[in-house]
């Protein structure tokens, strides 16, 4: 090697490594004394100065407060509420002040902002669009009208325009623009930040995300956004897109417009950005905006996920927003390493109130808007089909166990029920144990419990007319797979279908179900798997039932974890008194085949 090109070399590496270096400030933070978080604030102003207040941000003249602290606010500071413009006025005076005191604030994007700068306005309420009425004159008013009716909307239709674009919509579109004013603000946001190894992210630390990296993420595909916003500008100017047009008919739109021969180059970028970045991975299911699996996926699928992507990334923990808690709490899971703190900030619409994150030195506290004492986060709750009261399942096992029969519809072996303690009341199903000592539904939702699967719902072992059973619990109005299949939902599932799917296969092969089918698979309404259906379960057969003999299983190293851990001391502690020893010994030859299987 030449002293020429080792000097070339060096000034090369050094030249990257200060470029990323540069680049990692804008991200990646340590040292840092105080940390406060909020998220999914929704357009409820109200809501949010009084959560900062209460966190020591905001002091009572709406001034910055916090010193030296770092405010991240995780997106979805947009739609449904009334307050939105007035929510991002006071973010960006914040970001100001804040790094004038040496703190800093950071705002980071969310899906709802993505949408209104790709232009989904889908839940942008009245209100917000009332705070840009000003911004519009009836001149603009009237351009857009023309091209309305000239592209099908009909010049009859003066009244439904009005109603579908009410004033100030037109003015808050422009404002979202790459190069409007908040457009042009959100588009320098990061996506995800990380501050002395927390993550902070919308979304979720998905697969995806993880492969991508975080520097991948707030560089490559953020840039994909604003090439995005930017063709989507150029091409409203050329009257190709409308703001009129729905997001949905972009796509066919843009593949069904034809070119000029002496179209402008411009133009012809844009088109092919348009239909190239429409489906970007940040705007993605499984981006880091979207993702939902850290909060909603069963344990034994999510748990190994997200902590093979906290290895990979580099990272301690992960905070997320975006999934409302189910008990409007911010909740942790996985020892901490999630920290889920969509508390429905906006009562209104999700029954919920402000909370503040706050890390300081090892501590970890949640702050509420209402000034109750200060609190630790809570254990992500078990939560299998939607209760009445919220009720957490040691309590609906207490009902299931102890409540009074309020009704009883007897079917074969079977018998629906309804359930009261004289505050809440639930249906239920019971049905007759299969032998003695033999409870296969109970066996079931014990194997669910130890596994971490959350997919069966809460059993207990009652006595109902006088004959010995199982008593489970039933969610109201779920969907079952007959329903779901023939509809086509379901593709938006909080947890993707196929990675449930996979789960309850294992499930049903470790247990031996033969009577798993289509109406003893239902949904609730984020497309959770409720599986019911066990009472022929836990037969004293070895392999596999008929239908999965040759099915291809897909083991994460979760469940080989889990498996590993359904020791025989355990299985025989925690079964014991609902199977009898022959089915004993078949379920521990079924985990000893399917730990082979994995290998």
């Amino acid at each position: 090697m030449t002293r020429r090109f080792k000097i070339l070399l060096l000034s090369t590496l050094l030249a990257v490594s200060g470029t990323q270096a540069a680049f990692s400030k804008d991200w990646q933070f340590d040292d840092i004394g105080r940390i406060v978080a909020i998220t999914d604030v929704h357009g409820n102003r109200v809501g949010m100065v009084a959560t900062l207040r209460q966190a020591g941000i905001l002091g009572d003249d709406l001034t910055w407060a916090g010193g030296q602290a770092h405010l991240v606010v995780l997106g979805d500071f947009l739609d449904r509420g009334p307050d939105s413009r007035a929510v991002m006025d006071l973010l960006m005076r914040l970001e100001a002040e804040a790094d004038a005191a040496g703190g800093h604030v950071h705002v980071l994007i969310g899906n709802h902002e993505s949408m209104l700068l790709t232009g989904d306005m889908r839940y942008v309420s009245d209100a917000e669009y009332a705070a840009f009425a000003a911004d519009e004159d009836d001149d603009e008013r009237a351009q857009w009208f023309a091209l309305y009716a000239k592209h099908g909307g009909g010049a009859e239709q003066r009244s439904r325009f009005d109603a579908d674009y009410p004033r100030g919509y037109f003015a808050m579109r422009r404002a979202f623009r790459a190069a409007g004013y908040y457009g042009q603000w959100l588009l320098q946001k990061n996506v995800i930040v990380v501050i002395n190894g927390t993550a902070f992210v919308h979304g979720g630390l998905s697969p995806r995300t993880a492969r991508t990296g975080i520097a991948g993420v707030n560089r490559d595909l953020q840039k994909e956004l604003v090439e995005y916003v930017k063709a989507l500008g150029v091409l409203t100017d050329a009257e190709i897109l409308l703001p009129t047009d729905s997001h949905y008919d972009y796509v066919s739109i843009l593949n069904n417009y034809l070119p000029a021969l002496n179209e402008d180059r411009e133009v012809l970028q844009a088109l092919a950005a348009g239909k190239r970045l429409g489906g970007s991975a940040l705007l993605d299911s499984d981006g880091p905006l979207w993702y939902r699996g850290n909060a909603t996926c069963p344990g034994i699928v999510e748990r190994f996920r997200l902590e093979a992507a906290l290895i990979t990334l580099g990272l301690d923990r992960v905070v997320v927003g975006h999934t409302p808690t189910p008990t409007r709490q911010v909740l942790q899971r996985f020892d901490g390493r999630l920290i889920e703190i969509d508390t429905g900030m906006l009562s209104a619409y999700y029954k919920g109130s402000g909370n503040a994150l706050v890390l300081e030195a090892d501590v970890v506290s949640v702050i509420n808007q209402s000034g109750l004492a200060v609190t630790v986060p809570k254990d992500h709750p078990r939560h299998v089909g939607r209760r009445p009261g919220n009720l957490s399942p040691s309590q609906l096992q207490i009902l299931l166990q102890y409540g009074d029969v309020a009704e009883i519809e007897h079917s074969d072996s079977t018998a629906w029920l309804k359930i009261s303690d004289g505050e809440h009341t639930v249906r239920a199903v019971f049905s007759k144990r299969r032998g003695k000592g033999v409870y296969p539904e109970v066996a079931a939702y014990r194997m669910d419990r130890l596994l971490q699967l959350d997919m069966v719902p809460v059993t207990v072992i009652r006595e109902i007319d006088g004959s010995d059973g199982s008593v489970q619990f039933m969610p109201g109005n779920p969907t079952n797979e007959v329903e779901r299949s023939a509809s086509g939902s379901g593709s938006g599932a909080a947890c993707p279908i196929a990675d449930q799917w996979a789960a309850m296969s294992i499930f049903d092969v470790l247990i031996y179900n033969e009577r798993r089918t289509q109406r003893r698979m239902s949904y609730d309404q984020s497309w959770r798997l409720i599986l019911s259906g066990h009472d022929r379960a836990f037969t004293g057969k070895k392999g596999r039932p008929r239908h999965l003999k040759s099915a291809v299983l897909s083991f994460s190293p979760g469940w080989r974890r889990a498996l590993e851990g359904l020791t025989d001391a355990l299985l025989a502690e925690q079964f014991g008194d609902v199977l009898d020893k022959r089915r004993l010994r078949a379920l521990l030859a079924r985990r000893d085949e399917l730990l082979a299987t994995s290998e």
